[in-house]
Order: C-alpha cells, then structure tokens, then sequence
C-alpha cells in the first residue's frame, strides 16, 4: 500500500486506499440480527442469541427425517425451517412424542428454527425451546420462498471475497471493471461514463464475490457507496449530483478494462483478434489493455470497449471478419 488517507466525510470515517489488490477475507459469518432484519422476520424466541449467532454455512435444512428420528449427516450449525408438512406431522403427535423428537433436534443445538406461513409454535414446542435456549423465527412467507432467498443472500454474503482497487462501473448492462495504476483517470473516465448515462457501482475500493465457479459479483463498501473521489475536487456523492438512476449497488463483473500509462517500447494489440483474460478468485474474465496518454477521450473507449464485448458474445468480431476477408483476397 503506497498511501492511506482518512478523511472525515458526513459523520463517518472514510478510508481511500491506493492499493492494488487487498488480502483475501475470511468467511467471517452472516449475523442471525442481520438476517431477521433483511428478511423482516418475526422474531418469537430469541434468549440472548439472535445478536450473538453468526451462519457459517449457506445451506438450510427442512429436518423431517430428523423429526422422525434420523440424524446420518445432519449439520446442526444449519438454519432449520419448518413448513406446512412438518407442522402436519408434529401434529399427529402425542405431546409425549413431539417433545421427544423435537428435544432431539433442539439438543444438536441448532442456531434457529424458522416456521413459515406465519405457522404458530406448539406449546410443547415453546417448552423445548425453552429448554435448549434455541431461538425460534416466524416469517409470512411461503417454505419454498423462504429456502430460495436465504440460501440465495447466503452464498452472496459467503463466498469467497477479495478487496480490489479499480472502479466498477455498469455500461449498457454489462459489469465493467477498471483497473489500474493510481492516478491513470479510472474515476475521471467513470465520472464521464455516468454524465453518458452509465452507472457507476464503486469507485476505488472494490468488494469482489465468487457466487459461483463462472460469476463474480462486485460492490462497493457501504460506507462508500455511490461516492467517487476525484483528485483535485474531493468526494462527489454520484446519487445526489446525478439521481439514482445514474448508481447501482451491486452488478456481475462481465469484463476488465486494465488500464496502463502509455509506454513507447511496448507493442499494443492493434487488431484485437488475440483474446485476453484477467483472473480474479480463481474465475477467468475477459479483458482488454488500454494505454493511456494525453488527449485520449477513455469514456469513450470503454463505451466501445463494452459494446464490442457484447458483440462478441453474440458471434460477431470484427477483427476476425477482417482476418478472414484479408484471407479470402489474397487466395
């Protein structure tokens, strides 16, 4: 890290960082608060441990055939949700075998049990949790739709992640990463692409997600978002100065604009017919390099730049074609 300055900006600390690439988190956890807040779940038992709870695991458990007796390969620190066919079969219980199958599950010491349709909790299962301390959730949402969106924010929130510096910007719906030395103009190319029309998603400091094997996702830190720094004028808040329309909280990374200062000895790729790559996490995103200097308009590069990969995504490529008519004249 060449500088850090800490600036104060509207009542909280901001940090700017000109750093390449930070150290890669650890999957600290999602707070069970966090999750009972996003969801707006109903909160029924909590005993002190909503705030202290923190989901490792993106994955959700429906515990039927634990009710039922068999625990082979149950995760316990799994969030368990409860729906309308294993109310229906605490149901046909006496209170004798509900609490019995029921203090089963609670004693593995699950982190909650989230009911849905608003079902409401037995006494004997209120008894139960009380017994073990195991917080119990209610939500007026459908089993399948509760499952979907948590595990869904889970393996955003739980993915591996790394800390970049570049600026992320949308450009005609596709996720444009920048990157670069400090002071190449990726925030000033930014700002020009938002007075285009674009969007910007994070200016300097870049929170990366692998979500899966082939996608990641990018935001901005939230105590940054929708700010931009430019040297000489300071902090900008894009949303106020520019609307809403004009920012985005978070988008898929589709390509990678490396920006570098003009070097007079290297060789540039003049025709683009040789594919590049930039990997992140792991996961290989198509890229260009484009030099910069003096009197070159960059928004307007990256504009092209973007709708030149989308070009190609739907088969054409003009260096190819030309490749290919040079070819055919000279045969």
């Amino acid at each position: 890290m060449s500088h850090v300055e800490g600036i104060k900006l509207q009542d909280f600390e901001v940090i700017w960082c000109d750093r390449k690439v930070e150290a890669m988190s650890h999957v600290e956890g999602v707070k069970l608060r966090d999750l009972v807040e996003h969801f707006d779940y109903h909160v029924i038992r909590d005993y002190g441990k909503i705030d202290r709870t923190v989901i490792a695991v993106a994955d959700i458990t429906r515990p039927g055939l634990q009710l039922a007796g068999h625990f082979k390969h149950f995760g316990p620190d799994r969030m368990q949700l409860i729906g309308n066919m294993e109310m229906a079969y605490l149901k046909t219980l006496t209170p004798e075998e509900e609490s019995e199958c029921l203090s089963r599950l609670f004693a593995t010491g699950i982190p909650c049990l989230i009911l849905s349709r608003r079902h409401e909790p037995s006494e004997v299962m209120l008894h139960c949790a009380d017994k073990y301390e195991i917080p119990i959730l209610q939500s007026d949402h459908s089993t399948a739709s509760i499952y979907s969106s948590l595990v869904k924010h889970l393996n955003v929130e739980l993915a591996p992640h790394i800390s970049m510096h570049g600026v992320l910007v949308e450009v005609l719906g596709e996720g444009v990463l920048i990157l670069g030395e400090s002071g190449v103009g990726k925030s000033e190319t930014a700002l020009e692409l938002v007075k285009r029309g674009h969007r910007l998603i994070a200016d300097d400091l870049i929170e990366i997600r692998r979500v899966s094997d082939t996608t990641l996702l990018g935001r901005a830190p939230e105590n940054i978002r929708h700010m931009i720094e430019i040297r000489g004028l300071g902090i900008l808040n894009v949303k106020e100065l520019y609307g809403v329309s004009s920012v985005k909280v978070q988008d898929n990374i589709n390509f990678v604009i490396n920006m570098e200062f003009w070097d007079e000895n290297k060789v540039y790729n003049r025709l683009g017919i040789e594919d590049e790559e930039t990997t992140i996490l792991g996961v290989s995103i198509p890229s260009v390099t484009i030099p910069v200097r003096p009197g070159r308009n960059l928004a307007i590069i990256v504009e092209f730049a973007a709708i030149n990969f989308r070009h190609k995504k739907m088969g054409h490529n003009a260096a190819r074609e030309l490749e290919e008519l040079v070819f055919k004249s000279n045969n």
